[in-house]
């Protein structure tokens, strides 16, 4: 395996579930096993974890590219490229701020049911792992297609179980990313995502969705595209 971001190819894995949100989620050991992955293995020379990986995986295809996302910043062909981060991208984000037409949206105070830009200004619009957070994740995406470009791509990453259907958490107890006690509301998940999580981006107006993975079923990245 390969860093998409920088190139590494040595990694190191530690442990991020913990008992309650595994509980909660009512986890196999298979799929702790492919989420701890997913969220805590990581290269060493950038920090990138799988996840990550998976969405620069994304980034790269939406921009045309297969260099390593930290270089592509400086081509000269991407001055014009219009990027819109929505929540931090874990550690994508230093890399998208060195894009000249870049901009970032603060989660929650940008809510993702009314962004507050106009249509058509952004060529791409990222998140990760914040959709889940989200009560109508169709609405939400609507909004990141509305702000897109004609041509323009959405790429993002949601926790995903893959062998089962996307669950609403509606009238069961909150559950975290993150500690109850630091974390406020709008960090209570509202939909655990399964294999259906392609179809969203569907009911959301997008026609065309690829989905990148990294050593599935550990991690893998939404790509969608504005005709």
């Amino acid at each position: 395996m390969k860093c998409s971001v920088c190139g590494g190819e040595s990694f190191t894995s530690k442990r991020v579930l913990w008992e309650e949100l595994v509980n909660d989620w009512q986890l196999s050991q298979a799929e702790e096993a492919y989420v701890n992955r997913q969220q805590g293995e990581s290269c060493n020379s950038c920090g990138a974890n799988l996840r990550s990986i998976a969405l620069a995986n994304a980034l790269r295809a939406a921009l045309g590219t297969e260099a390593k996302l930290n270089e592509v910043p400086e081509f000269e062909n991407m001055k014009g490229i219009s990027i819109l981060e929505i929540n931090e991208a874990g550690n994508l984000t230093p890399v998208l701020r060195k894009f000249p037409g870049y901009l970032f949206g603060a989660y929650p105070e940008v809510d993702m049911h009314a962004i507050p830009y106009p249509d058509n200004a952004f060529d791409i619009v990222v998140h990760s792992d914040t959709l889940e957070h989200v009560q109508n994740p169709v609405h939400a995406l609507r909004e990141c297609r509305r702000v897109l470009k004609p041509g323009g791509a959405l790429c993002y990453t949601v926790p995903t179980i893959v062998g089962r259907l996307t669950r609403n958490r509606q009238g069961l107890k909150n559950s975290y990313h993150g500690n109850p006690s630091t974390s406020g509301y709008d960090f209570v998940v509202q939909n655990e995502f399964g294999a259906d999580a392609w179809t969203y981006l569907m009911e959301a107006g997008f026609d065309s969705v690829q989905i990148f993975a990294v050593e599935y079923p550990a991690a893998t990245a939404f790509l969608a595209r504005k005709s």
